[in-house]
């Protein structure tokens, strides 16, 4: 590869709770289907947080460039690669599956066996250069905002989920959690025509994107009783109920209506919520869950490129890479609910 720049910065896990930045060599195209991406932008996930959390809340791979939602543009291809060429601009799937597994074989990729992830286990975006493998590109048009283009990820996942409910326009919404998932989830109902969309979050900044984000009403939790705010702006229940934190779902089945829909998608392992079986089965409720991306990323690219929602309402600090250290810093106390960076 001729390249001028030899070496840049690069935002380094490593171990527990520990990440630096790092003068380091431009990666280079070394696979037939390696693509060379500088990066426009990439974004701080919740999940990052919990990689540098003590002890941590999410495995990664120490000596790692983190970073797992971005956006770049081709520098270089690979001999093998035939779809996308130098000045074309992409959005990335962090999540690299097999394809050969029982998971990818059933069209299962999001349950791969032997999946792994840009940005957490091999070096992702939080530098200036990123080689990914072709199948984890996706192009996009060269007039979106990056910081649009930026959100295709985490949408892609909340798609997944969306897909799942299937709402019908007029049908009543009860998102729990107003963090980036939930505002993103209020956002795509209320595109969806929601009849009405009630979110439960405690933080007024977070409470305030939610109502910027098309909420009808926002509820805190510990100063009103969720469930009889729910039955009165609904008369029986809401039809359906998500839970964006992962700790919720003794909470959602008490919101729903019988009949109704709740979707689990938010993730905590340390959480243990008391349920009846009794309920779910005696009033007929469906549970699902969503687990990241499967198949949504074109459905998400088409979504930002429409314009139907517009996600930036969720940005609250604009940073240079040499600055993410403060930039986890507001995440962790929630002082940020979406930081961007520009490398």
């Amino acid at each position: 590869m001729s390249f001028p720049e030899k070496k840049m910065l690069g935002a380094i896990f490593e171990g527990e709770g520990k990440l630096t930045l790092k003068e380091v060599d431009v990666p280079r195209v070394r696979n037939e289907d390696d693509v060379l991406l500088e990066v426009e932008m990439a974004s701080i996930c919740g999940t990052d947080v919990h990689i540098l959390a003590t002890p941590p809340g999410h495995p990664a791979t120490p000596g790692s460039i983190l970073g797992h939602e971005y956006v770049g543009r081709v520098i270089e291809i690979g001999k093998g690669v035939t779809s996308l060429l130098p000045g074309d601009r992409v959005v990335v799937d962090p999540n690299l599956t097999c394809g050969l597994c029982r998971y990818c074989q059933m069209g299962l990729r999001n349950m791969c066996e032997n999946m792994t992830t840009l940005g957490i286990f091999i070096d992702g975006g939080f530098a200036r250069y990123n080689v990914a493998p072709v199948k984890a590109l996706y192009k996009i048009s060269p007039n979106l905002p990056r910081d649009l283009a930026v959100f295709a990820e985490p949408l892609s996942c909340v798609i997944n989920g969306t897909r799942k409910v299937a709402l019908h326009p007029g049908e009543s919404v009860v998102v729990l959690g107003a963090g980036p998932i939930g505002l993103l989830y209020t956002q795509m109902f209320k595109a969806a025509g929601a009849g009405k969309i009630i979110v439960s979050e405690v933080s007024p900044l977070r409470a305030d994107r939610a109502r910027a984000s098309g909420a009808h009403l926002v509820v805190n939790p510990r100063e009103q009783d969720l469930a009889d705010v729910v039955k009165h702006e609904t008369g029986i229940g809401a039809d359906l109920v998500v839970d964006a934190v992962g700790a919720l779902f003794g909470e959602a089945l008490r919101l729903v209506r019988r009949g109704g829909k709740v979707l689990l998608f938010g993730m905590n392992q340390q959480a243990k919520s008391e349920i009846r079986q009794y309920d779910i089965t005696r009033y007929e409720v469906d549970v699902m869950s969503a687990y990241i991306s499967k198949n949504t990323f074109p459905p998400a690219i088409k979504v930002l490129e429409s314009g139907v929602i517009d996600p930036r309402v969720l940005i609250t600090h604009r940073i240079s890479l040499e600055d993410i250290s403060s930039g986890i810093e507001a995440m962790r106390n929630g002082e940020a609910i979406k930081v961007v960076i520009t490398p």
